[in-house]
């Protein structure tokens, strides 16, 4: 009798099952009766009849795919005007648009660094710089999380060498900012590239969302690429490198993700474009972003919650255990208000935590309706005890 080769799935499965870390997939209608403080649409446009509308005329334009690689026949007149667009609105000299923001990551870490070079990562990186890492065959030196002395170190250590230091601009999962300034000094000293991942900055962060590299005064600086995505802000899919003109040169000719990937469909790219022109008119928006970010720590903290101040758009509230993470998060849906849920081993520190992701068009009063929701959801453990018998939010 012929062995199953997938065998081992069941065990693997079960060991998932009895670790209580089981992902599903949940379709959501096109309609649904939540406030969404899960996804990551900040600026509120991916339902903006602006933006959809240019969807609709690029896929009517350009067809629905881009039907081959960007080399090949995925470069449209439209790619190009996007890639011009977004290199003047965040201030640097070229852009390159890819399949996913994902795909850019894994572009940049493979393209810039080869084996026999050296990168150093903060702890607490998105898992598409992680796999980036990987695939560079540099090698990686894995910093604890926004330590700069061990940043300075790792670079000290390797004088003359060809390096980079890679970060997220704002990290994921408890939404705190990298110290891009005092970074960019560091890599300037030791010779090496500054590379950030700007996904969650973009459209929050800096003179009218212009991103965490322009509120640093970073954007176009010599030595410095960004990624971003236009999934999030510009709520659209895809994702893009910013840089000098050689770098985008050269992962054109050398980033396998960027060569051997069809190019982003016409209809991402002309929503995209259109959410990009948009925010140029409306950069208020971004401050927006911040104000309701602000505004869901302070109500949470105050009702006694351990909330991280939030840097730009993310809110992490931290749960006493994984378990009670998830039943907190399926019970603030059954209330009408769809959360994130981090848990290990998404989260290496061990701490499972809620995750709210502030948008600009949520008002004062959806807010506070969301804070009394994940007050009278919360599980035992969750406060800090002084407050956990104060009233709920109204």
């Amino acid at each position: 009798m012929t062995q199953d080769p997938f065998a081992w799935l069941h065990e693997e499965s079960g060991r998932r099952e009895r670790a209580g870390l089981v992902r599903t997939l949940r379709p959501r209608p096109a309609e649904a009766d939540l406030l969404d403080l899960a996804g990551n649409d900040y600026l509120g446009l991916s339902r903006h009849p602006e933006i959809t509308g240019a969807a609709a005329r690029a896929a009517r334009c350009w067809g629905a795919g881009a039907t081959g690689s960007r080399l090949v026949t995925g470069s449209t007149e439209l790619h190009a005007e996007l890639e011009r667009e977004l290199a003047v609105f965040t201030g640097f000299e070229a852009a390159l648009v890819l399949s996913s923001g994902y795909a850019a990551n894994l572009a940049v870490m493979t393209a810039l660094s080869a084996r026999g070079s050296l990168i150093v990562s903060d702890a607490a990186n998105h898992a598409s710089i992680v796999d980036g890492c990987r695939l560079s065959r540099a090698e990686t030196v894995i910093a604890p999380h926004a330590d700069l002395d061990a940043v300075r170190g790792t670079l000290a250590a390797h004088p003359g060498r060809r390096a980079l230091a890679v970060t997220d601009s704002v990290f994921s999962v408890d939404g705190d900012a990298a110290p891009l300034p005092r970074l960019a000094e560091i890599c300037r000293r030791a010779g090496a590239a500054l590379v950030v991942d700007d996904a969650h900055g973009f459209g929050v962060l800096g003179d009218g969302g212009r991103g965490a590299l322009s509120a640093a005064g970073l954007a176009g600086a010599p030595g410095t690429v960004a990624m971003l995505t236009l999934s999030k802000s510009l709520g659209s899919q895809g994702g893009a490198v910013l840089g000098p003109a050689p770098v985008i040169d050269h992962l054109v000719n050398a980033a396998r993700t960027f060569i051997f990937d069809t190019g982003l469909a016409p209809a991402a790219a002309g929503a995209a474009l259109a959410a990009l022109r948009l925010l140029g008119r409306e950069p208020e928006r971004a401050a927006r972003v911040r104000t309701v970010a602000a505004t869901l720590h302070t109500l949470l903290t105050s009702r006694g919650l351990t909330a991280v101040r939030p840097d730009a758009a993310v809110v992490s509230v931290r749960a006493p255990s994984p378990e009670a993470a998830v039943r907190w998060a399926a019970d603030c849906r059954s209330q009408g208000l769809a959360v994130g849920c981090f848990r290990p081993p998404s989260v290496p520190d061990g701490v499972s935590r809620l995750r709210l992701t502030a948008r600009a068009d949520v008002t004062d009063r959806q807010a506070r309706w969301a804070v009394a929701t994940v007050v009278r959801t919360a599980p035992p453990g969750a406060f800090t005890g002084a407050l956990s018998g104060a009233a709920p939010v109204s």
